[in-house]
C-alpha cells in the first residue's frame, strides 16, 4: 500500500532537479514530416507564421484537434515544462521528468488568430483538474499554455481569467492551468506524431466542460 501511495505521489507532484531522471544529451529520433500534411515537422516554415504551445491532457487527441483547424500549418507533439533533457515517452510516464505532454502549433494569424486557438484550447478540455485530465492521471496530463512573447502571455492570462469566471458561475472549481513563457520543447517519438491519423480508432480522452469561452477584447 505504501508503494502504491509513493508511486501516485510521484505522478502527481513535479520532481525536483535532484529527483528527476537524468535524460540524455542528444534528441531522441522523431519524424521528419507531418504524417497528414507532409510538411516538415521541424521547419523551415513560411514567413509570417506564428507558433503556440498547449497542453490539454493526452497529446494524441489534442494534436488532432489543432491539425484539423483551418489556418494551422503544421503540428507536432512533444514534452515541455520539465527537468529531464530529451526524455522518452516511457520516462515522462513515470512522473520523474516533470514534463507535460504538449502540442506545438504553427499557424497563419491571417486565417486563425491566437485568440481563436485559446478559445479552442479552453473549450476542448477541463482546465480545473490539476495534475490529471479525466482518467489520465499525472503531471504529464496537466493543463498548460506556454507562450511565445509578452502578447501571447497577456492574452493567455486574460482568457484564463474570463473563462475562470464563466466556470465558477456554473459551480466548477478554479482553473489550474499553468501559463508560462515557453520552455525547452522536446519532440516526441515518431510513433506519437499524428498518432490518431495513423490509428483512427485510437485512444482520445478529450472532453470539454460544455461551458462556452467568451474571449475578452484584445
Amino acid at each position: 500500500m505504501f508503494f502504491l501511495s509513493e508511486m501516485l505521489n510521484k505522478k502527481l507532484n513535479l520532481p525536483t532537479p535532484a529527483d528527476a531522471l537524468p535524460g540524455r544529451d542528444k534528441p531522441i529520433p522523431t519524424a521528419s514530416e507531418h504524417f497528414v500534411s507532409k510538411r516538415p515537422l521541424k521547419g523551415p516554415h513560411p514567413e509570417g507564421l506564428e507558433t503556440a504551445m498547449f497542453g490539454l491532457g493526452c497529446f494524441w487527441g489534442a494534436e488532432r484537434l489543432f491539425w484539423q483547424t483551418e489556418g494551422v500549418w503544421v503540428t507536432a507533439v512533444g514534452y515541455a515544462g520539465g527537468v529531464t533533457p530529451n526524455p522518452t515517452y516511457q520516462e515522462t510516464c513515470t512522473g520523474l521528468t516533470g514534463h507535460a505532454e504538449v502540442v506545438l502549433v504553427v499557424f497563419d494569424p491571417k486565417i486563425v488568430s491566437y485568440a481563436d486557438l485559446l478559445k479552442l484550447f479552453w473549450e476542448s478540455h477541463d482546465p480545473t483538474q490539476g495534475m490529471r485530465q479525466g482518467n489520465d492521471v499525472g503531471t504529464t496530463y496537466r493543463s498548460a499554455i506556454y507562450t511565445f512573447g509578452e502578447a501571447q502571455q497577456q492574452a493567455a492570462i486574460a482568457s484564463r481569467d474570463a473563462y475562470d469566471a464563466s466556470l465558477r458561475a456554473t459551480g466548477r472549481e478554479r482553473i489550474t492551468t499553468e501559463i508560462a513563457p515557453v520552455p525547452e520543447f522536446y519532440f516526441a517519438e515518431e510513433d506519437h506524431q499524428q498518432y490518431l491519423a495513423k490509428n483512427p480508432y485510437g485512444y482520445c480522452n478529450l472532453k470539454g466542460t460544455g461551458v462556452s469561452c467568451a474571449m475578452p477584447a484584445a
